[in-house]
């Protein structure tokens, strides 16, 4: 196999896999990896076989279902009744996109040998994800708790010629699939069942993707607050690199200098100024700003972790015995969803208010950024529409991880609900990258009012490119219109 990127005995940093998954680089193993899967699955068969031993999931039942022994000749069709009696989960279908990046980190998790797969079970597995065959996996139906049984079954359904896949962007059953294809199935023997269910790669493609975002959506916030700053004719003094050292906090210290790099050859400090302070959504941008900056690189370490961890449940061990653990239990990843969901939500929250300044009529600005108010109402709904936002994110901020349902008659007694938490952090971010591009379109068009001023040059290039897109338009229009392509400008330009 000719694969893009061959994943060496090590561990993969978060950019590697962002790389790889956006990419859609073709993968590989090194030989030695394959040495150790195959090792590890020798090491499994011969405990097997020899016998006496209940080893939980290889040769018992699951969950509450722990103490009741199988016998041999039925251990592989345990394995297919835990993938089929797991498959229930509900709501819409996640993207092919994410579910590409679970395949993944499916992989990688599988890749360390731990779990005791066969090496053509893995096999199969690449050569889905190479050839663009991506499994259908309902979003809903995952408690974080003996890992993400729900939706990483939907995942494992096409190794036994079931469930669906997306060929060509488009979604056929497996069995359909293998029809036309040469592609042969490896079925599932002893263990593989639950090495592939129980893991957290679907909490953890959640928060990958939440991470990713998250760091484009702050560099984002930076320049559409820097271009706030200067329709707002705000003073420069609470930028001053002094001020950020005495804090001491990292983040902070950072979107300071990269917001005063934005406004490099401002003219903001050259005007006459009656005020002498300004209001905290644009004083304390540092300080917010700088704070999520510093959550988002928490949480980005803690996915880190992750993904060359191995969650599957028991384990071979280096002494070559199988134990039980809970390593399945997707705690760290809940936490950081949350905490990820509470620090970006305030970003939203920040922006609106420096939105709201922008139209409220002052500063030389006219009443929502109209030059005929009562006739045209200009902006003042645009704020509204921000606002509903920045109010359902604060909702979708309660944290997930505080919650737990007991399940499997009390022997899953405690649950992470990790996957709701990573849910609910994408819908926040989402709402996120629509808010900030109406305070770049508010911004821009408080900008017109300032006829004969200049912006320094970075800002002034994007002002200028923007405005080739979208043109000020004197009289009420229709702000949606507006939405999609802002959103693009700015992912495409700001980066």
């Amino acid at each position: 196999m000719n694969a893009n990127v061959i994943i060496e005995d090590g561990d993969l940093c978060l950019e590697d896999i962002i790389r790889i998954w956006k990419n859609k680089q073709s993968i590989d193993l090194a030989n030695p990896l394959w040495q150790t899967v195959g090792n590890c699955r020798s090491t499994l068969e011969k405990l097997i076989s020899n016998g006496g031993e209940s080893i939980y999931g290889i040769n018992t039942g699951f969950g509450s279902l722990c103490n009741t022994i199988i016998p041999e000749f039925e251990l592989d069709q345990l394995q297919y009744n835990l993938v089929r009696s797991h498959a229930c989960g509900t709501g819409n279908h996640i993207s092919k996109d994410s579910s590409r990046l679970v395949l993944l980190l499916k992989i990688i998790s599988l890749s360390k040998g731990n779990s005791c797969i066969r090496t053509e079970t893995l096999k199969f597995l690449i050569k889905l994800y190479n050839e663009d065959i991506i499994p259908v996996i309902p979003e809903m139906g995952s408690l974080g708790a003996s890992g993400d049984l729900a939706p990483l079954a939907h995942l494992s359904l096409p190794l036994i010629g079931e469930g669906f896949v997306w060929k060509n962007d488009l979604i056929i059953s497996t069995k359909d699939f293998l029809q036309s294809s040469d592609i042969k199935i490896p079925g599932l023997k002893a263990k593989e069942g639950l090495a592939l269910l129980n893991g957290t790669q679907y909490s953890l493609s959640l928060l990958v993707d939440a991470c990713n975002q998250s760091l484009e959506l702050i560099t984002q916030a930076n320049y559409i607050a820097s271009l706030s700053m200067e329709a707002y004719d705000v003073t420069l003094d609470f930028l001053h690199p002094e001020i950020h050292q005495m804090r001491k906090q990292t983040g902070q210290i950072q979107t300071a200098n990269n917001i005063l790099n934005i406004l490099r050859d401002t003219f903001l400090d050259k005007r006459s100024k009656l005020m002498v302070q300004d209001p905290y959504s644009f004083r304390c941008i540092p300080q917010v700003h700088g704070a999520t900056l510093d959550a988002v690189n928490y949480v980005c370490s803690i996915a880190e972790k992750e993904i060359n961890a191995v969650t599957d449940n028991p384990v071979l061990l280096s002494d070559a015995t199988i134990k039980s653990g809970g390593n399945f239990h997707a705690q760290p990843l809940a936490l950081c969803a949350d905490f990820l969901s509470i620090a970006l939500a305030e970003i939203g929250s920040i922006s609106e208010r420096r939105l709201y300044k922008l139209i409220d009529g002052n500063r030389g600005l006219p009443e929502f950024l109209t030059e005929n108010p009562g006739l045209n109402s200009g902006y003042m709904i645009v704020q509204y529409s921000a606002a509903a936002l920045v109010s359902i994110n604060k909702q979708y901020a309660t944290p997930s991880a505080v919650d737990s349902i007991v399940t499997s008659k009390g022997q899953e007694d405690h649950v992470s609900m990790a996957a709701n938490a990573g849910i609910k952090c994408l819908k926040i971010i989402s709402n996120i990258r629509q808010v900030l591009a109406m305070e770049w379109m508010t911004a821009t068009r408080a900008w017109n009012f300032r006829y004969n001023w200049q912006l320094g040059p970075i800002l002034s290039h994007l002002v200028s490119e923007y405005n080739k897109i979208i043109p000020y338009k004197k009289d009420d229009h229709i702000p949606s219109d507006d939405y999609l392509p802002t959103i693009e400008f700015l992912r495409n330009l700001i980066k």
